[in-house]
């Protein structure tokens, strides 16, 4: 991925990098649109981080900073944050919104993905 990489395997995606790490990549992405100063936001960093882990291999793990990346959030429609969107190339195989348990994201990505 073209993105910027954090140490948890988390890649940070931009509308510079978003065509070639998402819609042309057969690997699914999940991808959480974030922002700074939102609470519940920075509490699925953690969640994010596990789910990386879970998932490496399988489902790429990204995040989309709404202040930064507002033509993107606005290209999926985001109206709450955080919201998580499964994709696979340019179709969206699930949505999450809110803070969702590690395990329960993992296991329903998994499925998704199968």
């Amino acid at each position: 991925m073209q993105g910027e990489s954090t140490d948890t395997g988390v890649v940070e995606l931009t509308a510079a990098t978003f065509k070639q790490d998402v819609l042309e990549n057969e690997t699914p992405v999940l991808i959480d649109f974030w922002a700074g100063w939102c609470g519940p936001c920075r509490a699925m960093k953690p969640v994010l981080a596990e789910a990386a882990r879970s998932l490496a291999g399988k489902v790429r793990v990204a995040t989309v900073d709404v202040d930064k990346e507002r033509v993107l959030a606005e290209a999926f429609g985001i109206q709450s944050i955080p919201t998580c969107v499964l994709m696979r190339g340019s179709t969206v195989l699930g949505s999450y919104v809110g803070v969702v348990p590690a395990q329960s994201l993992v296991n329903d990505v998994l499925k998704r993905v199968a």
